[in-house]
């Protein structure tokens, strides 16, 4: 396919993963327009609006006014979300909702409402998934829950969409170097000393891993990749690496993948 002259709607470009995204499509041709909660100016975004992903009634208006200006939408792109980290015995109720509605509830409804847009044009919806979805990770187990439902999700809404020529690709990221790390929730208030340096250092962990991992224009590159492709894959994994990372499962005994990332990111404090 063709990027030149596409029209693409991406939440969350106005940072990190996102605005690599948009940076990368624009240098083809394409014409971004972002939907973020915070706004900034960047030369590779013809617009950005101002918006929760959770607000229905704003997604509907931002995507008819968009519709209004092209003439069409060619790709949506669900890169919104955020991460919690901390024990789940300790995690609030709320923040689990705004977890879940962020990173999993809005991309199944703002999926729902742009396609009736990309039936136009045969287009692409491509949802940011991540490694941490195949291999969950302790003290991040509800960003990981949400994020092994975008790519469940993707296939499902891959084979609704089919007959109408859209294409539905989730894409893996491993840890990859953002502003991520730093906005990352951290949700143990009621632990106890010890429960907490366990998770305190466990989470450090996953930071350090996050803090030294790829350029989030690694992950742009794959998404321009794959949207090039008149047969894109249902999934793609971003990074050598990871890819050997994610085919572990089919290959090992769940209990052992199991055990060993406990062992990589289970940190236990030294008794004094």
């Amino acid at each position: 396919m063709k990027l030149n002259g596409k029209v693409a709607v991406i939440t969350g470009a106005s940072r990190g993963i996102g605005a690599a995204i948009a940076e990368v499509l624009h240098g083809e041709g394409v014409s971004c327009y972002d939907i973020s909660r915070t706004m900034q100016q960047h030369d590779f975004i013809k617009q950005s609006y101002q918006a929760d992903v959770n607000d229905s009634d704003k997604i509907d208006e931002i995507l008819a006014d968009i519709y209004a200006k092209e003439g069409k939408i060619d790709i949506f792109i669900n890169n919104a979300g955020f991460g919690i980290g901390g024990l789940v015995e300790f995690t609030k109720r709320d923040n689990i909702y705004k977890q879940i509605d962020t990173n999993l509830s809005a991309v199944v409804a703002n999926c729902g409402k742009v396609i009736k847009y990309l039936k136009n044009t045969k287009g692409r919806i491509v949802n940011i998934a991540s490694v941490g979805g195949v291999i969950p990770l302790p003290y991040q187990a509800t960003y990981s829950a949400t994020k092994a439902g975008v790519e469940i999700f993707s296939k499902a809404l891959n084979n609704e969409v089919k007959d109408y020529g859209i294409k539905v690709i989730s894409i893996s990221p491993g840890d990859t170097k953002t502003g991520f790390t730093a906005a990352r929730v951290i949700d143990c208030a009621g632990a106890d000393e010890k429960q907490l340096k366990n998770s305190n250092l466990s989470i450090a962990k996953i930071e350090k891993d996050e803090k030294g991992g790829m350029s989030p224009y690694a992950v742009a590159k794959v998404v321009k990749k794959v949207l090039r492709k008149k047969r894109p894959p249902l999934r793609k994994t971003v990074g050598v690496g990871y890819k050997i990372i994610v085919a572990l499962p089919r290959f090992l005994p769940a209990k052992f993948v199991n055990f060993v990332v406990g062992k990589l990111y289970c940190k236990k404090a030294k008794d004094k």
